[in-house]
């Protein structure tokens, strides 16, 4: 059974992989891709925004709901705990899917610096946010975020380490790296159509909504370390968005 979950959470862990370079992909208008974010079946303009807007939605619940610890204890009640984050990583990497399949284009430009020095700096800037966003995940504890550590210890034995709080690399800069990463990643294009625009939009205000969960959770989980580490770090821009 223990070998059978190692499995699972390998599995899910590849799963959400795979999900996650189509989305470097689409939201980059990568050529040769069938579906991005500005290449697709097209809708009359009001009924893709409405679509766009739902499957946004629909990311930032799945994202929302299942990061909570009342979803988690409930959850485990169905599925082994050494596989819970592996679930979540593959409910992630399904909504994903949904999103790319069922993505509207909008046609229409915002800007575009095609070409142009500035469109090359915006391509450096995309790459540098997905960059940023492995990184991170790497300076917390990769296998851990993506369920793999977990399996592993069920599958040993071992026990789990303790819970701590720590600040290494960007952490020291900006309290949600992670998010900074998306918001990079997701802004910095050469060509911003309308379709990408609401993309772009809409999961800014989600991460928005997701850090003052995740930073209430935080709180809970560290008291008076956190809250002090939120007093004087900025939030996604170094020195920005401190919170006493």
């Amino acid at each position: 059974m223990r070998a059978f979950l190692m499995l699972v959470a390998v599995g899910c862990y590849f799963a959400f992989f795979a999900s996650f370079l189509y989305l470097i992909g689409f939201v980059g208008n990568v050529p040769g891709l069938p579906l991005t974010v500005n290449r697709g079946p097209e809708a009359p303009v009001a009924i893709a925004f409405a679509i766009n807007l739902v499957l946004i939605g629909l990311f930032g619940f799945q994202h929302s709901v299942m990061a909570r610890a009342s979803f988690k204890a409930k959850l485990t009640r169905y599925v082994p705990p050494a596989i819970e984050r592996s679930i979540f990583c593959l409910a992630s990497a399904a909504v994903l899917v949904i999103l790319f399949l069922n993505w509207k284009p909008i046609p229409g430009t915002v800007w575009d610096f095609t070409g142009s020095g500035l469109g090359t700096l915006m391509l450096v800037l995309f790459a540098t946010g997905w960059g940023i966003v492995l990184i991170s995940t790497f300076l917390l504890n990769h296998f851990e975020l993506f369920g793999l550590a977990q399996a592993w210890r069920n599958l040993t034995g071992k026990a789990a380490p303790a819970d701590t709080f720590a600040t290494p690399g960007f952490y020291r800069f900006v309290r949600h790296p992670i998010y900074t990463g998306f918001l990079l990643a997701f802004w910095a294009t050469p060509t911003m159509t309308y379709g990408h625009l609401v993309l772009a939009v809409g999961m800014t205000i989600y991460l928005l909504i997701g850090i003052s969960y995740e930073e209430a959770d935080l709180i809970e989980r560290f008291g008076e370390r956190y809250a002090t580490y939120r007093a004087k770090v900025g939030m996604l821009i170094p020195g920005f968005g401190k919170r006493s």
